[in-house]
């Protein structure tokens, strides 16, 4: 499959049953209501590393959302270079270790030039990771924030 000129990839990882671990696909859901250009697809990509990698191939970019581990500043947003997060999967039979990083690892490796080489990644520090339906607040409002830097990133 070729690259498709311009097509841009937006996926939102995570568990919405683990509290702010949803803040992904929330973040998609979003993006939904948005007037993005006709060349952005969205994806929620919740915990499947490997749909991660199929709906990657053959856009020319790629930016994934997910959550980070809570380390004293929830609701802080960082983005990252794909690159520097992608790594390579471990020897495992069980798909639900097959995580985004591996996606961009083994993408690169499996599709070559029909993968996307601008990956960005947003990770937003989660406050919890208990099991729940709904985002902490300062979660919800980080999510907003990165919506915003979508639709920008984007247009």
């Amino acid at each position: 499959m070729p690259v498709v000129a311009d097509l841009t990839a937006i996926i939102g990882c995570g568990n919405p049953n683990r509290t702010d671990d949803g803040v992904g696909p929330y973040v998609i859901k979003l993006l939904r209501d948005r007037d993005l250009p006709d060349n952005v697809v969205l994806f929620d990509g919740g915990t499947d590393g490997m749909g991660v990698m199929y709906q990657a191939r053959g856009c020319s970019r790629l930016v994934i959302i997910d959550a980070r581990i809570p380390d004293g500043n929830p609701g802080s947003i960082y983005e990252v270079p794909g690159d520097i997060l992608e790594r390579p999967p471990n020897q495992s039979l069980n798909l639900h270790d097959f995580r985004w990083d591996h996606a961009l690892f083994a993408g690169r490796k499996i599709y070559g030039d029909a993968f996307p080489q601008d990956v960005t990644v947003l990770l937003v520090e989660a406050a919890s990771l208990d099991m729940g339906l709904e985002l902490t607040p300062e979660i919800e409002r980080a999510a907003g924030a990165v919506a915003q830097r979508i639709e920008d990133l984007c247009n």
